[in-house]
């Protein structure tokens, strides 16, 4: 039977038998990285078909400490490009809304604001824009970027409780969405980091369950030790 990461937690002395298998090096990064995610601020990926330009997202994300990505595909099956994800896929969590026949992107976002987000749309429409200063960080955002030809849905608009435009001063109409991602939360990080009472960063909680799945992907041979130890402690798995 195939054991998610919190499950593996209530094992005791599973984590730290893992962890010695990792270098002191790599322990610490993740510790350090730990203390910077966040859930806080997550991104919305609506029906982007370009993978080069979706994984650059995902790259940007990780980057920047984003733990959580909301992928909404209503036609066409997403898949990250590796050369351009570098990785970075294996540190977060993406989250995939592909059921056929609903209306995916208002199921994600509506599921997101009974989590206590506000939807923070990015738009070339003639809408009221809000500054991303004027965005109020205590908060929790969802920024949502639309497909690259026609941008964001209706329902995202419908949905949207601000409307986020970056200013441009050349010909071009748009910039590429993953160089739009990375001005965004290069704004909504600053922002949040500058406050020291840490109201972004992870749960405890949160951090064990992370620190439980990077570790387990920081090892090549993981589920071999997980079954040594279960073995070696006679626990039926």
């Amino acid at each position: 039977m195939e054991l998610n990461d919190t499950s593996l937690l209530s094992y005791n002395g599973l984590l730290e038998y893992l962890r010695g298998f990792v270098t002191e090096r790599r322990r610490d990064l993740i510790e350090t990285v730990l203390a910077q995610r966040t859930r806080h601020i997550t991104i919305v990926l609506e029906n982007i078909y370009h993978p080069p330009n979706a994984s650059a997202v995902i790259r940007t994300c990780e980057c920047f400490g984003i733990q959580d990505l909301h992928v909404i595909a209503d036609q066409k099956k997403f898949k990250a490009n590796s050369d351009v994800v570098q990785g970075a896929a294996k540190w977060v969590d993406i989250h995939r809304h592909t059921e056929p026949e609903q209306n995916n992107s208002e199921v994600c976002l509506r599921k997101l604001k009974e989590q206590g987000y506000k939807i923070a749309a990015t738009t070339l429409r003639q809408e009221k824009y809000t500054s991303l200063e004027k965005i109020p960080v205590n908060e929790k955002v969802a920024v949502c970027f639309g497909c690259e030809e026609t941008g964001l849905s209706d329902t995202a608009h419908q949905e949207a409780d601000y409307f986020v435009h970056i200013p441009m001063y050349g010909f071009t109409e748009s910039y590429n969405i993953s160089v739009s991602a990375a001005l965004i939360l290069q704004k909504l990080m600053t922002s949040i980091r500058s406050d020291n009472s840490g109201y972004w960063k992870l749960t405890e909680e949160e951090k064990q369950v992370l620190r439980m799945r990077w570790t387990r992907k920081s090892l090549k041979h993981a589920e071999h030790l997980i079954q040594r130890f279960m073995s070696d402690n006679g626990i039926q798995r």
